[in-house]
């Protein structure tokens, strides 16, 4: 019997080897760079991004509650990561909350540490995970 771990790392390697981009890579990096950057530098910076997000937020916020829940945010975050976003483990996340969540991510899509991100940062796994807060 073929493992699910097998089929899957097939796939990778064969998408990679024909030159198709991963699916993180897909997301649009430089899109998103012109859709937030704000004072049009080329690159977001934490302020431009808490500010998508910030928007974002209240678009979610169906029932203006001033929290997201679970079912307000779908997919953005796995269960893990909500849990570990809602210290005060209430079901939910005030905005406070969810910019630290997006903070971090910002962080760790930003690994020369120089405080914006291009295209190529966001191209990436990290860069991929902070766009879903922001989109």
């Amino acid at each position: 019997m073929i493992s699910r771990r097998s089929v899957l790392m097939t796939l990778l390697v064969a998408a990679f080897s024909s030159g198709v981009r991963p699916l993180w890579a897909a997301s649009g990096g430089r899109n998103a760079v012109k859709m937030f950057d704000t004072d049009n530098d080329g690159s977001l910076d934490l302020a431009e991004v808490k500010k998508a997000a910030s928007r974002l937020f209240a678009k979610l916020d169906r029932d203006h509650d001033g929290t997201l829940d679970r079912r307000e945010l779908g997919r953005r975050l796995s269960a893990r990561e909500f849990g570990a976003a809602d210290p005060d483990h209430d079901g939910t996340l005030t905005l406070n909350e969810y910019l630290s969540v997006v903070e971090r991510r910002f962080n760790a899509a930003n690994p020369d540490r120089d405080g914006t991100l291009d295209d190529k940062e966001l191209n990436t796994r990290a860069g991929a995970a902070l766009l879903r807060l922001l989109k």
